[in-house]
């Protein structure tokens, strides 16, 4: 990378905005928790309220946007990708792990495979490149049907049972996602609605007003102000993100996490290693699938990038507690990546950033 690409990435002002913004409200977080400003469970109430109500509505929002051919092309391949990248993680992370065996292994494994995309990964991304939550949140179906399946049953030994899929299809982000894929496959064969379109700015052009049709639930065009209050409902996902992981960081000791050879092996693997693979995956499959009608645009690519260098997801974690298979490595392999994370994601947007100015994704 040349200096000048370089100090242009560093001077964007969104990139430069969405960095100083997550480090800020986390340490914002953090002194709240440290000065008892909020309760002990203030991390726990508002990854809650992330969760169950103001991330379902990032979700949904991602989907009121135009069809056309390319994002329809991008986003079935990305969905159908992020069935072919879990299986793909699965496999690696059995290579990954040599030296451990047992509860050990199968622990860092599951860790590695399922990462907090949702509550890490989705307000950065919307926050650095809002373009890539849809995609994000297509990826993000495969996500939740493997670890809610392969990640219980290597946890529990218990054989998946049909009240599992309560769990995977009944969650408010997967019923947010689902809804808002098929409102927008579907838009161009819904009855239409006359909306007169304002006069604005795109991509440095004046374009003048106009009346365009949109499909009746479209309320980001039809219903505006209605939408208003969506957009507020899921923009309020990445402060609350942030205020939770800087609560959560103050309530635990790092000195224990920092002792541990396997959680900085973990972090590195994590962290750095598998967002390589998945890249070179992707890059890969690009150059190969272009002839099938497979394509994962910069968009899509940014946000799976980002995604697998989340820290473990607290579902998994939560599977190591509960099912008592390696509860304390667990929670020290959370604790250290989630710090590292930050940085390491800023890395990742970096390397991505260079690596599309210079024309490497399809555009």
């Amino acid at each position: 990378m040349n200096n000048d690409l370089f100090a242009k990435i560093l001077s964007d002002k969104t990139f430069l905005g969405a960095v100083v913004s997550t480090i800020f409200v986390i340490l914002t977080g953090y002194y709240a928790r440290k000065k008892k400003i909020v309760p002990e469970n203030g991390g726990k109430v508002l990854s809650n309220i992330l969760l169950n109500l103001t991330l379902p509505f990032l979700a949904f929002n991602a989907f009121m946007v135009p069809i056309n051919d390319k994002t329809f092309t991008t986003g079935l391949s990305t969905f159908a990708f992020g069935f072919i990248a879990y299986i793909a993680l699965i496999v690696l992370s059995f290579v990954l792990f040599p030296q451990f065996k047992g509860d050990r292994k199968d622990t860092l494994r599951i860790l590695t495979i399922f990462g907090s995309t949702t509550f890490f990964g989705l307000p950065i991304i919307d926050a650095i490149l809002p373009a890539g939550t849809l995609y994000a949140n297509l990826f993000n179906i495969a996500y939740r049907v493997f670890l809610y399946s392969y990640a219980l049953v290597v946890m529990s030994g218990a054989k998946f049972e049909r009240k599992y899929l309560k769990q995977i299809f009944l969650n408010p982000i997967v019923i947010a996602t689902f809804l808002g894929f098929v409102l927008w496959l579907l838009q161009q064969y819904a009855p239409q609605v006359n909306v007169h379109v304002e006069p604005k700015i795109v991509n440095k052009k004046f374009v003048e007003a106009t009346v365009s049709h949109f499909a009746f639930y479209r309320i980001d065009q039809t219903l505006p102000w209605l939408f208003k209050a969506f957009q507020y409902l899921g923009n309020l996902s990445s402060p609350l993100a942030w205020l939770a992981i800087g609560m959560t960081l103050a309530g635990i000791d790092l000195k224990d996490a920092i002792k541990e050879k396997a959680v900085w092996y973990y972090s590195v693997v994590k962290l750095v290693v598998v967002p390589a693979v998945m890249l070179a995956v992707m890059l890969l499959i690009n150059v190969v699938g272009t002839g099938f009608g497979f394509q994962l645009g910069y968009p899509a690519i940014f946000a799976i990038t980002v995604f697998m260098a989340t820290p473990p997801a607290t579902v998994a974690v939560s599977y190591a507690i509960n099912y008592e298979k390696e509860a304390e490595l667990s929670s020290n392999a959370s604790l250290l990546s989630t710090v590292l994370a930050v940085f390491a994601i800023i890395a990742w947007v970096i390397i991505l950033t260079a690596l599309n100015a210079n024309g490497i994704f399809p555009a």
